[in-house]
């Protein structure tokens, strides 16, 4: 059972640990009914997007995000994963610390980002203490044996590189008819294959008219680059869509977990798993929730919020927060007003039907605009009472803060290791008791 992703600054984002335990919540269940399974999460060190990775975000004391990064790099668009760090991760460490304070996951910290080991290297050492309990084997994309073992696959990218290409435009055609997008822009020039020059991780781009293929504008016969392929596997990487079908080429898949963005992509690697491997890898989406502690809890309750009131984003959520605390009195005020308004225009549409009927739609016209002036001073009064407000507004700012950072779900933007750190290794197994792979809905957790 595979999961997997880039192998992000301090263990990445809160679903890394989703992805990882939904993977091992679902090999546990396929050994239960008979099929002997264990949970693999594949480390996407060969990637090369180090803008996505070099850093994390944690919230501080007084619940406002905070944003580690490193300064490690390596040449331009080289492999993530082999990037080695120097003295510059020590400060950020000892930050990321300072935040989560002292706790047993703080001291796994320091173990793994230290000088000398790599974004793969340290993202491993600290999912191994992370998952220890569920065996959860991790396997790193860049291994040279694994590219050795993957040569046929890197072959036929090149060899059925043209009747590949036609496949995934003609998917891609399907998708965007269908009112979908494809999450991998396809062109007649793509290839399948990613290739090590430089240390650089480049692209292989496929001349028009069966002319060969052109790697940073130098031509190359499709010969020399399958003979480069058969000497030099580890020189060599699937794009996103190839990844896949590499991956459950070397390992005997039962089904992948992945987020929303994987799951897409499998609408289009499907057309490659059928050209190259004959079946399509089932993908189940992995387990999503946001965690709410026992603060911002407190504080949806004391405003009367409902947990969707929050994807309004801060602003609009100050203004619900504020007309929820307006006098009582005036609040009393509008709701007579609304109520009022809209018991005299029907008994006025009723009387116009009887006097001339063309008249009504004017009615209901006049009514939608009085109704509009009416909410717009509502929220006037609203947006006043927030100003004279303060502690109002810092309490909209920590629940979006923590609940919907940066306008993003939770998952996405906060550290896993902040979790962990203020719960203990309880945390993880709460979690992965919450995981329930029948239902697939975003959930909400109370900690």
């Amino acid at each position: 059972m595979v999961s997997g992703q880039q192998v992000g600054l301090c263990g990445g984002p809160l679903f890394t640990i989703f992805k990882a335990l939904t993977a091992a919540k679902m090999a546990e269940q396929a050994s239960e009914s008979g099929i002997e399974c264990v949970p693999v999460f594949w480390l996407a060190t060969y990637d090369h997007d180090l803008a996505e990775v070099n850093h994390v975000s944690v919230p501080d004391a007084c619940w406002a995000l905070q944003e580690l990064r490193t300064s490690t790099e390596g040449v331009a668009n080289a492999s993530v994963g082999g990037l080695t760090f120097g003295l510059e991760i020590v400060p950020v460490v000892e930050s990321t610390s300072a935040l989560l304070g002292d706790s047993e996951v703080t001291r796994w910290l320091h173990e793994a980002y230290c000088p000398g080991q790599t974004f793969g290297s340290a993202f491993a050492k600290l999912c191994t203490r992370l998952f220890a309990e569920w065996g959860i084997i991790l396997l790193d994309g860049s291994d040279p044996e694994l590219h050795r073992l993957a040569r046929p696959i890197y072959r036929a990218a090149i060899e059925r590189a043209a009747e590949l290409t036609d496949d995934l435009l003609q998917r891609g055609a399907e998708l965007e008819a269908a009112g979908y997008h494809q999450q991998v822009k396809v062109t007649p020039s793509s290839t399948l294959l990613f290739m090590l020059r430089d240390g650089a991780r480049v692209p292989v781009h496929r001349l028009a008219a069966d002319a060969g293929f052109e790697v940073e504008g130098t031509k190359i016969s499709g010969t020399e680059l399958l003979q480069q392929i058969e000497t030099a596997p580890e020189n060599f990487s699937g794009n996103a869509l190839l990844r896949p079908v590499v991956q459950d080429y070397l390992l005997p898949t039962i089904a992948y977990t992945g987020g929303p963005a994987e799951v897409a992509y499998f609408a289009q690697a499907a057309v490659l798993y059928e050209a190259l491997s004959g079946r399509v890898t089932p993908i189940v989406p992995r387990f999503s929730a946001t965690v709410v502690e026992a603060k911002p809890q407190a504080l949806l309750e004391r405003y009367e919020l409902h947990f969707p009131d929050i994807f309004q984003g801060p602003d609009k959520l100050r203004e619900q927060m504020a007309a929820g605390t307006l006098p009582k009195d005036l609040q009393s005020a509008f709701e007579q007003a609304e109520s009022a308004l809209e018991q005299s225009m029907v008994k006025i549409r009723e009387g116009l039907v009887r006097l001339d009927a063309t008249l009504v739609d004017s009615a209901m016209n006049a009514a939608t605009k009085m109704q509009y002036q009416l909410s717009q001073l509502r929220s006037r009064a609203a947006r006043a009472e927030l100003r004279q407000t303060e502690v109002l507004g810092r309490h909209a700012d920590l629940m979006s803060n923590v609940l919907y950072p940066n306008k993003n779900l939770q998952e996405r933007e906060i550290a896993g290791i902040y979790f962990v750190a203020r719960h203990g290794t309880e945390f993880l197994r709460e979690i992965y008791n919450a995981i329930h792979t029948d239902c697939l809905d975003h959930q909400v957790l109370s900690f």
